[in-house]
């Protein structure tokens, strides 16, 4: 007899949960009916009283003894089979759809049965349907389930799918009843988190962190906000944690000052040593003037891209850099590891940091920080394997227009942009491609950048394949007035002065994306406009984007409409996706479900 981790491995499932879940896809209910009902498929007792063979047809004329009554059965491409199972005078249990014709009972296609009285679950699997009801059979019981943790209930349920006695408890109207489902979406956020624990390791620190950050916040020439105060909380907990090295990852909308809770957790390092690791020269650049500008003058900085340094990073408090930092092999001792846009980073080389900085068996704290705000359901099912910090507001309240625009709406395109530079503001516009393409119905920066150039003046260029681009951008942000790029502005350098983006072909990116593109504007409270040109004026998901101004109603929009999955552990980017769980809607399900996970497993 095979062992229950080889059955498991037949299906592809890691766990009794996972085969518990795997639901017949439907029934064969082969119950003896108890009355003839039209449009429905009966089961009954048969006597063949005479056939009639009509070509390629075989017309059946049967009597129903328990009913007492005559019906008519057709079955189409007829073998040798159909004229021994029908013969005359065979008795048999048939099984088929009942329809009216005129005052006649009628069959189509009826099948003979072997097993009555039963009701058969069928599963979509390339294994023979008898072979996973014997696995079934061999695995999923009441002291099984019960020894996965799973209560009455649930247990129940999950019996009463596999083992039906009658599809009246299961379906109504031919749908599941809706507590089955909602308990189905139980199992499977508690099958989800029982794995995810699994998964987390954690280690000793290499050093607890616990330096006072009170006059470091009272120095800022602004007030944080409670969200960055709390957050500023946590990370303080995890650092002084003497167990286990932290591991938490910060999620906060475009602007909404993870830059200071980043330069407040290098505060808490002191005396010493933290890293910052960011995707490009640019943003690293862009973190090291802050750090510059706010951090206490006592705290020494130090700067490490590919071709350029300032500072002494041996010698450094905090060194800020790009993945330049990987590939130096004289680091200091670090105790604290920041990976900002953490996304934008494989797994390999945000691992790669992590194990510059450990020592045998103790590591440093992590902190990854991501401007792609996901929803709270989302930050809640992937908080088994890391600690997740969300920041769902702004310093200060962003006043951006979205507009969805065609063709027709371009001259007042026009005169707007006119008057935005006419105050000294600036103005981006994304275009789909760098050249032209026969596929892509819009134009391209090449197309479009002698219209640009003629009528404006400090137009600037860039794309992904720029080897300029952060020159390009740093320039512009000083004396441009005009951008003309691609996605590769989604994230990267601060433009103050950005009031207007334009982004053509808008239906064809994914919401988060739009959304950081909006989030280019406004930085600093000014009133802007966010334009979206289409051909389709009507699309859903663009109307939707524009009546929705929080990142995270955003990215919960974008679970609606593609049913993302993970998308903080870098080794689950790929979507993890759910059969009855509805990321987008059941907060309070996931939310009961975790604590009962916590409770059961810390």
């Amino acid at each position: 007899m095979q062992n229950q981790k080889e059955m498991l491995s037949k299906l592809k499932f890691s766990s009794l949960l996972d085969l518990a879940l795997f639901i017949p896809s439907n029934y064969d209910d082969t119950t003896l009916s108890d009355s003839l009902i039209i449009g429905e498929q009966i089961t009954v007792l048969a006597h063949v009283e005479s056939i009639k063979s009509l070509g390629n047809k075989l017309q059946i004329n049967l009597f129903l003894p328990k009913f007492k009554r005559f019906v008519t059965a057709t079955l189409f491409k007829v073998t040798p089979y159909h004229f021994a199972t029908f013969a005359v005078g065979n008795e048999l249990f048939i099984q088929g759809k009942l329809t009216l014709f005129g005052s006649y009972l009628q069959l189509s296609q009826p099948k003979k049965i072997t097993t009555i009285d039963k009701i058969i679950p069928k599963y979509k699997t390339t294994l023979r349907n008898s072979e996973i009801l014997q696995i079934i059979e061999s695995l999923i019981s009441y002291e099984s389930l019960k020894n996965e943790g799973l209560n009455e209930v649930e247990i129940q349920t999950i019996l009463m799918l596999h083992f039906p006695k009658n599809l009246n408890d299961i379906f109504l109207n031919k749908t599941y009843k809706s507590d089955i489902t909602k308990t189905l979406k139980i199992i499977e956020a508690y099958n989800h988190f029982k794995k995810l624990k699994g998964k987390r390791v954690d280690f000793p620190p290499s050093m607890i962190l616990t330096h006072d950050t009170n006059s470091f916040v009272a120095s800022l020439p602004f007030r944080l906000t409670d969200e960055q105060l709390s957050v500023i909380d946590e990370i303080k907990l995890d650092l002084s944690n003497p167990l286990k090295a932290a591991k938490r990852v910060v999620i906060g909308d475009v602007g909404s000052g993870k830059t200071i809770i980043i330069l407040a957790s290098a505060v808490m390092a002191l005396p010493h040593k933290s890293i910052l690791m960011a995707p490009t020269s640019l943003l690293a650049l862009q973190l090291y003037e802050e750090a510059m500008k706010f951090l206490p003058k006592s705290m020494s900085v130090a700067l490490v891209m590919q071709g350029k340094n300032i500072g002494d990073y041996k010698e450094a408090d905090f060194i800020i850099g790009t993945h330049a930092l990987l590939y130096k092999d004289d680091l200091p001792q670090i105790d604290l590891v920041m990976v900002d846009e953490q996304h934008r980073f494989g797994t390999n080389q945000r691992n790669m940091l992590s194990h510059l900085a450990s020592r045998k068996d103790k590591k440093a704290h992590i902190l990854q920080f991501s401007a792609t705000p996901i929803p709270r359901t989302q930050a809640m099912m992937d908080s088994a394997l890391v600690d997740v910090s969300l920041i769902t507001k702004t310093p200060f309240i962003k006043d951006i227009s979205t507009h969805i625009i065609s063709k027709e709406d371009f001259s007042p395109l026009l005169s707007h942009i006119k008057d935005e530079i006419s105050k000294k503001h600036q103005v981006l516009i994304v275009y789909p491609l760098v050249e032209e393409s026969e596929q892509i119905p819009y134009q391209s920066i090449e197309e479009a950048r002698g219209f640009w150039e003629k009528n404006f003046e400090n137009v600037y260029i860039t794309h992904g394949k720029d080897k300029e681009k952060d020159e390009v951008l740093l320039s512009f942000r000083e004396k441009g007035n005009i951008l003309l790029a691609t996605t590769v502005v989604e994230v990267g350098i601060s433009l103050p002065r950005l009031t207007v983006v334009v982004i053509v072909g808008a239906e064809r990116l994914g919401l988060a994306t739009l959304h950081q593109l909006r989030g280019r504007v406004g930085r600093l409270g000014l009133k802007s406009h966010c334009y979206l040109y289409t051909h389709n004026r009507q699309n859903e998901r663009l109307m939707k984007f524009a009546n929705t101004t929080s990142g995270f109603d955003i990215a919960r929009l974008d679970l609606e409409f593609r049913n993302s999955g993970d998308i903080i552990d870098g080794t689950m980017q790929s979507g993890q996706k759910f059969k009855w769980l509805d990321m987008a809607n059941d907060e309070e399900i996931i939310k009961k479900v975790m604590m009962r996970v916590e409770n059961r497993l810390i």
